[in-house]
């Protein structure tokens, strides 16, 4: 997610320029609105940023005011109906919005509204924020003050009217979102890899709980929510930020880094080389690497223009997808003993493909080493793991998941050794997926189509 306000500023471009940074956030789907002080306009489609958006289009984007979204979908189909920003217009005013997390009370929220053009959590959160705004004659920020706490779960929100910009946290902050400063214009950002691209500064993290809103009278801050222990998602650190990213005062790099050198003293292993699964996996292998001794070796090539096979939006997608990304390199890997590097193992068609491919290089043997825990239970707040049955460690051993992935061994680095990495607090991150332990009630059941027979 991306937002920015200022004055004689080409908003659309700058949105465009920051999604790209984002891209790695979602893939699916990209959209940009913009205000000209007026009137809203949205440009989104299904694809890559750079597919989605050309010169003609941004042409036709103009005003000071923009948010932009690159989806990842955890709620509703792939489809355009559930592309975002989410477009409301009710007469005086409109409103976009764009949102990173997913409602655990999606089922109750849509039992109090009628039928949805949408699927999405999404799309619910922008009727019931647009009906305070029409019905109640309130402003923007009065409607989210309003709204805000009927939604429940992970909701990280940047929203815009025609003369105002608004980010927002859940309670416990489950999602990052950064405010950044470029010249006299103001940024929300998923992550500080987005100011970076632009040459923009970096402020402050938005704290959980907190509403920032931009106008042309500058920033105010707000706490429209009652206190709750922060829970920032720990699989930012592992996966889903850019290494270049800075979370919780730690460059997403260095924490990957410590988490190898915790993994190569916890799991030794005698081998040959190196090598890490790209690109995630890449700054734990080189810590890994520093901290055993054994040499780090490029020993997957990936194919730069294919994405994310973790955040396709269908087991099948990712699948093909793992061949299209990487190949191994024969004359680096064969006759050798493979110590194979990566950040996570979800549902284990990817590693166990890798595992094939190294071994068809030549390897005389692959060991695994993961630098974080088995990841044994379903995601309610944002990631695309709400099925608990398609997780391949959910009710598996060490050494059962080790002989379905084909290896010679495998070891996962442990959860207190992960967030020691982080050098934050033990308590300060929301661990559900690893521990079993939800900060908030949750579905029972996985909820992403929950609301497909709607409209």
């Amino acid at each position: 997610m991306f937002g920015i306000l200022g004055s004689d500023i080409d908003a659309a471009r700058l949105t465009y320029f920051g999604l790209f940074a984002l891209q790695h956030r979602g893939q699916e789907s990209a959209g940009i609105s913009v205000s000209d002080g007026k009137n809203i306009t949205v440009y989104k489609d299904l694809g890559l940023v750079a597919q989605v958006f050309d010169e003609a289009t941004l042409a036709g984007l103009s005003g000071p005011i923009a948010v932009g979204h690159t989806r990842y979908s955890t709620t509703g189909s792939n489809s355009w109906e559930n592309s975002q920003p989410v477009f409301r217009h009710f007469g005086w005013n409109a409103i976009a919005l764009s949102h990173n997390g997913n409602l655990t009370n999606t089922s109750q929220l849509a039992g109090t509204l009628g039928p949805l053009a949408a699927t999405t959590d999404s799309e619910l959160m922008t009727e019931v924020i647009a009906q305070q705004m029409s019905e109640g004659g309130l402003s923007l920020p009065e409607a989210l003050s309003a709204a805000l706490p009927r939604f429940e779960g992970a909701f990280t929100l940047t929203v815009m009217d025609t003369t105002t910009l608004v980010g927002v946290r859940d309670p416990r902050g489950f999602r990052p979102l950064c405010l950044g400063k470029l010249g006299e214009s103001w940024i929300l950002a998923s992550e500080t890899a987005a100011l970076d691209i632009l040459g923009a500064d970096y402020v402050r993290q938005v704290a959980p709980g907190e509403m920032v809103v931009i106008d042309e009278n500058g920033v105010t801050s707000r706490f429209p929510f009652e206190p709750a222990e922060s829970r920032l998602c720990l699989f930012e650190f592992v996966y889903f930020a850019r290494p270049d990213s800075i979370l919780m005062g730690q460059t997403i790099h260095k924490t990957r880094l410590r988490m190898g050198r915790r993994l190569a003293a916890q799991a030794p292993i005698n081998a040959d080389i190196t090598v890490p699964v790209p690109e995630s996996g890449m700054p734990a292998a080189q810590g890994f690497s520093e901290a055993s001794g054994i040499p780090y070796v490029d020993g997957l090539v990936k194919n730069r223009y294919v994405g994310r096979t973790f955040i396709e939006p269908s087991q099948s997608m990712r699948e093909r997808g793992v061949r299209m990304k990487l190949n191994a390199m024969p004359g680096v890997i064969s006759g050798r003993r493979v110590v194979l590097v990566d950040d996570s193992i979800v549902r284990g068609s990817t590693t166990r493909q890798l595992v094939t491919m190294v071994r068809e290089a030549g390897a005389t043997e692959v060991h695994l080493r993961i630098s974080s825990p088995p990841y044994r239970w379903p995601c309610f707040y944002g990631m695309d793991t709400g099925d608990r049955s398609t997780l391949l460690a959910a009710d598996r051993s060490l050494d059962e998941i080790t002989s379905v992935l084909g290896a010679d061994s495998l070891e996962y680095l442990e959860l207190d050794h992960l967030i020691e990495a982080t050098g934050a607090e033990p308590d300060s991150f929301c661990t559900a997926c690893l521990s079993g332990e939800y900060p908030t009630n949750v579905p029972l059941t996985d909820s992403k189509f929950l609301l497909e027979g709607s409209i």
